[in-house]
């Protein structure tokens, strides 16, 4: 297969891994002065999610709350914080929004529940349709505006039927969830033509639209082109970037054209791993 033009990295630091003698529960690095990147340590959850913070000028959104083990709301809370002394501000509105509905992803959201000024966003379809003006699921982009930050909803159903990315044009990043990232793409195979169709429509959106880089939801690749860590494990020596380029939504799309039927044949590329899984309802 062909091999990916690389992401520019975006980020100074190495991420948390869990190869040192201890670590910190969550690494922030940010974008730009409006941007975060959260990193929950795989030694609290072998899943180690990552989270995005954008702030605008009228409200701030927050996708996805992290696993189990995760204690996400204090590191919001000093970010909100600094952010808010920094512009000489007292308050702004918090959004609570999820890239999908799995557990990985939505345990953190009960401690935000009763968080002042918070909205969490619901785990339907439905739910994210209504919350974003998304009138025709999934083929309709909505759109997100935080205050001169406008973020494109982009419905992505395949992995999970409440799957989402966002694109943000100040950045020109592309949050992808657990649709693309570096690591095992698991896909249901009911839910095969729906993320066919969900990839045909990112790459037709990534064509008129510049992506520096996609952004996901975890690292599960090593460095080393198409290999993967084994599943669970809590340490991740030698990971992938984060960053992925554009070029590997069009070898998402290429790989998907494939029969992939049969669950747990996967096919194996340089910077992802699209894995066939058995039916699931959503």
């Amino acid at each position: 297969m062909a091999r990916s033009i690389a992401a520019p990295a975006l980020f100074r630091e190495q991420w948390i891994d869990g190869t040192g003698a201890s670590e910190p529960e969550t690494q922030v690095q940010s974008l730009d002065r409006d941007t975060f990147v959260i990193r929950q340590s795989v030694k609290t959850n072998f899943e180690a999610p990552f989270l995005y913070l954008i702030f605008g000028r009228d409200k701030v959104l927050l996708v996805d709350t992290g696993a189990e083990g995760g204690n996400i709301r204090p590191v919001v809370e000093r970010l909100v914080a600094n952010w808010l002394a920094e512009h000489h501000r007292t308050t702004i509105p918090l959004v609570v929004a999820h890239s999908h509905s799995h557990g990985d992803h939505i345990a953190g959201d009960r401690a935000f529940r009763d968080r002042p000024d918070t909205i969490v966003v619901g785990l339907k379809p439905a739910e994210v349709a209504g919350f974003f003006g998304i009138r025709n699921w999934p083929v309709e982009v909505g759109r997100f505006d935080l205050g001169g930050r406008v973020l494109s909803i982009i419905p992505a159903p395949g992995h999970q039927i409440a799957d989402i990315m966002i694109y943000d044009p100040a950045l020109k990043i592309l949050l992808s969830g657990d649709v693309l990232y570096p690591g095992r793409l698991y896909v249901p195979v009911n839910h095969m033509a729906e993320e066919r169709a969900s990839i045909d429509r990112i790459a037709a959106f990534a064509a008129t639209h510049p992506v520096r880089a996609v952004l996901g939801a975890h690292i599960e690749m090593t460095r080393a082109p198409g290999h993967d860590y084994p599943q669970a494990v809590t340490a991740h020596p030698d990971e992938h970037r984060l960053e992925l380029s554009a070029d590997t939504i069009r070898e998402l799309q290429g790989g998907l054209r494939a029969p992939l039927d049969t669950p747990e044949r996967s096919q194996i590329h340089d910077h992802f791993i699209i894995y066939p899984v058995a039916r699931r309802a959503e």
